[in-house]
């Protein structure tokens, strides 16, 4: 059993709420944290109790905006300079993980700088969840333990128990992630092939593979706009797909998400808790991943593997 006293919990403003319920699960309570915010938008963190020696775990999502990665940023330099034993980020969402490589000329690798930030802050550890390419995690310097959202949602489909399922990927980068879905509940697996016409506009998309009469579970890392998702899920109910669903870890869901998904051919859309979702829309369900995040911080502290934890 872990010492009580020998780690602490604290959290940024935008994921307070699963910082707690994180609490929750270990049996310790939320750490006391100031934010301070001046008229011109600037901000300023405090820790109001003593973090000397101790294992620090702070909890914070980077989703948009910019001001999530700044109160990290910050929690992690003002705990360094208050002489914390070891600062642990747990970030449920790495934002700014599409930007992992140049895919044109003349373009940023948004995810390298957001880990030399992170290191150069004072880092010793990071936990994350269902990185948008697994190589990211070779741009730190520290240990990086990458989790996976599959522990919550394949028992959840697996409860469903529908006949004639088969897991579909939106697009062929997905299909890695599809296809261990696949292979874990025995049912087929599909692929689409879009193309884009620019970043969140879908130009075209074909089906390969057979969804008549099937349950399709189309499966990705995140949801932003929701255009490739509902589009895949209209073809392939006009391809004569029996029902569609969908599930993805992050659900980032802006601008115009909620509107198409309501109005889609998805009948319910799953997601992890890794981002708040305050939208309304009834097809939305979001599975919390406290306990996981829990029993890796336990593990981290007892120096257990987190391996064994993994479904796929």
């Amino acid at each position: 059993m872990i010492d009580s006293n020998s780690f602490m919990v604290f959290s940024g403003t935008a994921t307070k709420y699963l910082a707690e319920r994180i609490c929750q699960s270990l049996g310790c309570p939320l750490g006391k944290l100031l934010m301070t915010k001046f008229s011109d938008g600037e901000f300023a963190v405090s820790y109001e109790q003593s973090v000397r020696g101790r294992d620090i775990f702070l909890v914070q999502s980077t989703f948009p905006n910019s001001d999530n990665l700044m109160e990290l940023l910050l929690m992690i330099d003002a705990a360094k300079r208050a002489s914390a034993k070891s600062i642990n980020a747990v970030i449920p969402y790495f934002g700014w993980a599409r930007q992992d490589r140049k895919d044109k000329p003349r373009v940023s690798i948004g995810a390298k700088l957001v880990a030399d930030l992170l290191s150069v802050a004072g880092v010793d550890r990071v936990i994350t969840m269902d990185l948008h390419a697994d190589q990211i995690q070779g741009f730190f310097d520290v240990p990086v333990d990458h989790l996976y959202a599959s522990g919550v949602i394949l028992p959840y489909l697996k409860s469903l128990k529908l006949d004639d399922m088969v897991i579909a990927s939106p697009d062929v980068g997905g299909s890695k992630r599809a296809n261990t879905y696949a292979k874990y509940l025995g049912c087929p697996l599909v692929l689409c092939n879009k193309t884009r016409a620019r970043a969140n506009v879908v130009e075209s998309m074909q089906i390969i593979g057979d969804v008549n009469g099937k349950n399709v579970v189309i499966v990705d890392d995140m949801v932003d706009t929701a255009g490739t998702i509902t589009k895949a899920a209209d073809i392939m109910k006009a391809a004569g797909a029996k029902s569609v669903r969908a599930c993805a870890s992050h659900c980032v869901m802006s601008g115009p998400a909620s509107d198409r998904v309501q109005e889609s051919a998805i009948e319910e859309i799953v997601f992890t808790d890794s981002i708040p979702y305050t939208k309304r829309c009834d097809k939305v369900k979001q599975l919390s991943v406290a306990d996981m995040f829990a029993d890796t911080i336990q593990r981290v502290l007892e120096n257990k593997s987190i391996s064994d934890q993994y479904i796929v």
